[in-house]
């Protein structure tokens, strides 16, 4: 009897992901001095970064650590009442303003640029706010131009690095002959004539499998996913209206199809930081608008293609970051290096069941604990127990 086929869409690999391999990976905060970015880290990370009204008050990158708000962790958290609480957290680098002339040193350009290449994905915050207390460094409020403003500078700078790049590449490759080197060349050479003849970004686009690990070798600005924050005054905020908003959406359906645009307001959100408790929830109640926080990092989190499972018990509640798709000796690894290495089997409930059910006897009596092999990929909100061979036999670690 013949051996069965695979199931070629079973086991055919997805395509590899545009950006950088990892889970330390950081969302940076760009756009025009004086928009709110550092009013917005402020708040986001409750630091007590500088925000003056004036250009490039922020020079150096300023970068925090903020956790990811679940309610699911939360609600995990009340449950096992641990020692230990340890959310997931989403990395934030604020970056000094851009203006236009950026790419060619503009206003400390070329530093803060560099600075954008080392994030992975981009918050790009824009003005609708009137204040003539903030200078406006155009001298008026007008995001349309703004947007057009800052994604040009991105879109010449990676223009400039590839036009450098290809330049070295065509010594080696086209007068020198070097054979290995020149799919990279021809890949390069199709990116720069989207940038410089399309004047399109680089993520719009379709790549194969070998252009994108070019691209990702490469960490183009213009590669970058990109979420746009519109900085509202507290009054619009509130009322859910700004003569901006529906030309700004017109805008990013024709520049950045599928992006995702969050109204925010750092006035709002500056206010009810400073509140107490049981304030803070009046005002928002009065106000019947909620902080815009939540929803900025989770989906700041997800841009990185990022996702997270739990471990818990009395001693701790952790959630642990992978990249999508990574299977379960890889998950074990997040923990300790040695569960990998000697990784035998995955205990796992879902989230929804061990809550609908109320606890882990529950879940196993409904015959959804399941075992899974080393080829199980991990979803987002996995509670895992692992086993491992620790060499002298059998050693379990208690994660649940």
């Amino acid at each position: 009897m013949p051996p069965k086929k695979k199931d070629a869409a079973a086991s055919a690999k997805p395509p590899p992901l545009l950006g950088r391999f990892g889970t330390s990976l950081k969302c940076g905060i760009v756009g025009l001095p004086n928009v709110g970015k550092s009013t917005f880290f402020n708040v986001l990370t409750k630091n007590a970064v500088p925000a003056e009204n004036f250009p490039f008050c922020t020079i150096d990158p300023n970068e925090s650590r903020v956790g990811v708000p679940d309610e699911r962790f939360d609600w995990l958290c009340d449950y096992h009442k641990p020692a230990s609480k340890v959310p997931a957290f989403l990395q934030v680098v604020d970056i000094a303003g851009l203006v236009k002339g950026a790419h060619e040193g503009q206003g400390l350009g070329n530093a803060f640029l560099s600075h954008i290449k080392a994030c992975d994905a981009l918050f790009h915050m824009s003005r609708v706010f009137e204040d003539d207390d903030v200078t406006h460094i155009e001298g008026d409020v007008n995001p349309i131009r703004d947007l057009d403003i800052i994604l040009e500078e991105l879109r010449l700078k990676d223009e400039e690095y590839l036009q450098a790049r290809l330049a070295s590449l065509e010594k080696t490759v086209i007068r020198g002959g070097d054979k290995k080197g020149k799919p990279e060349y021809d890949d390069l050479e199709k990116i720069y004539k989207l940038l410089s003849e399309e004047k399109k970004h680089a993520r719009f686009s379709s790549w194969n499998v070998r252009e994108i690990e070019t691209l990702n070798k490469h960490l183009l600005i213009t590669a970058k996913p990109m979420i746009y924050l519109i900085n509202m005054s507290e009054k619009d905020y509130i009322r859910k209206k700004n003569k901006w908003l529906v030309k700004i959406k017109d805008w990013v359906d024709e520049h950045d199809p599928g992006a995702i645009i969050i109204p925010f307001s750092g006035e709002f959100e500056t206010k009810i930081l400073g509140m107490p408790d049981d304030e803070r929830a009046a005002y928002v109640e009065r106000s019947k608008v909620q902080s815009a926080l939540a929803k900025i990092i989770t989906t700041g989190y997800k841009s990185l293609n990022l996702e997270y499972f739990f471990t818990c018990g009395k001693d701790e509640v952790k959630a642990w970051t992978v990249m999508k798709g990574t299977k379960a000796p890889q998950a074990a690894g997040k923990i300790h290096t040695d569960f990998e290495k000697g990784f035998i089997m995955a205990d796992v409930m879902k989230y929804s069941d061990f809550r609908e059910l109320g606890s882990e006897a529950e879940v196993k009596a409904a015959g959804k604990y399941r075992q899974q092999g080393r080829n199980y990929v991990v979803e987002d909100g996995d509670i895992i127990f692992f086993k491992f061979n620790a060499g002298a036999g059998l050693s379990d670690k208690k994660k649940k």
